[in-house]
C-alpha cells in the first residue's frame, strides 16, 4: 500500500525532490501545498504530513495535523524560542518527528561522534569542517552546530570555549577548545568533517553529500516509521534505533 503524504513546501528544493523521488519509494503525494494555501480540505486524504516550507507556516499545520490526528514530519528551521515551544504544545497529540538533518548518514554520523567524543580523552583536540554551495547564506550550517552541539556536551565544554577559524597570533591550543571552520563554493550540497587531532594519530569522521535525495529519502522513511509511533516528540536518531 502507498504512503499517502501532503506536502507543505511542495516548490521549494527539498519539496521538489520529495515530488521527484516519491514514485520510487511507493509515496503518493496526495496534496501539494505552499504558501497561502488552505491545507484543511487536503489533511484527511494523507497518512502523514512532511513540511518543509517557513516558519511562519509551522503552527497552523501543526494545529490542523494535531486536530485530524496526522504524524508531521517537520524538517522546517529558522524558528524562534517562543515558536519552538507553542509548536511543541500543539504538537502533544500527534507523533511529531523534528530533525535538523534528515540524511541517514549525517544522523550516523552524530551518532559515531557522539561516541568518538565520549571514549577519546581531551587530548584528542576536536575540529569541525564543513563545506556548502556558494549560495548558502548562512555558517556554520545547522549540521556542523549540531555536530559542536554533541561534541560540547559529551566534553562538558564551556561554548564560550568554541573557536570559528583562526588569525594572527593566536597562542597555544587549549584542549577544551573545538574549531569551527566553514567552507564556501560552487554547488557543494553539503560535506561535513570530524576530527579528533591526537598526539601520533588522529581520527576524521566525514560525511558527503552530493544529492539532496539523501533529505528527501529520510524524511519519507520518517514519514513512514511514525505512523506507528504513539504521540510524542522525535528526531532521525529515534527513526534509525540509535538512542
Amino acid at each position: 500500500m502507498s504512503l499517502k503524504i501532503l506536502l507543505n513546501g511542495s516548490k521549494g528544493r527539498m519539496g521538489a525532490t520529495i515530488l521527484a523521488v516519491a514514485p520510487q519509494y511507493n509515496v503518493d503525494i496526495v496534496a501539494q501545498v505552499d504558501a497561502g494555501d488552505d491545507l484543511a480540505p487536503c489533511i484527511e486524504a494523507c497518512d502523514a504530513v512532511i513540511d518543509f516550507s517557513l516558519p511562519q507556516a509551522t503552527l497552523p499545520l501543526i494545529q490542523l495535523a494535531a486536530k485530524a490526528s496526522k504524524p508531521v514530519i517537520l524538517g522546517t528551521t529558522g524558528h524562534s524560542a517562543e515558536q519552538k515551544e507553542e509548536i511543541l504544545r500543539q504538537a502533544e497529540p500527534i507523533p511529531l518527528v523534528w530533525a535538523k538533518n534528515f540524511s541517514v548518514g549525517v544522523n550516523l554520523l552524530f551518532f559515531l561522534t557522539e561516541k568518538a567524543a565520549s571514549i577519546l580523552d581531551a587530548s584528542y583536540n576536536p575540529e569541525i569542517v564543513e563545506m556548502h554551495h556558494r549560495h548558502k547564506v548562512d555558517a556554520p550550517s545547522g549540521t556542523a552546530v549540531g555536530l559542536l552541539e554533541i561534541i560540547r556536551q559529551a566534553r562538558r565544554i564551556n561554548p564560550d570555549s568554541v573557536r570559528h577559524g583562526r588569525e594572527g597570533i593566536t597562542g597555544v591550543r587549549p584542549d577544551e577548545e573545538i574549531g569551527m571552520h566553514a567552507l564556501r563554493g560552487g554547488d557543494v550540497v553539503g560535506d561535513h568533517t570530524v576530527h579528533f587531532i591526537g598526539a601520533g594519530e588522529r581520527l576524521e569522521l566525514t560525511h558527503r553529500g552530493s544529492d539532496r535525495v539523501i533529505y528527501a529519502r529520510g524524511a519519507i522513511r520518517a514519514a513512514r516509521w511514525a505512523l506507528s509511533q504513539t504521540p510524542g516528540l522525535y528526531d532521525m536518531q529515534d527513526v534509525l534505533g540509535l538512542k
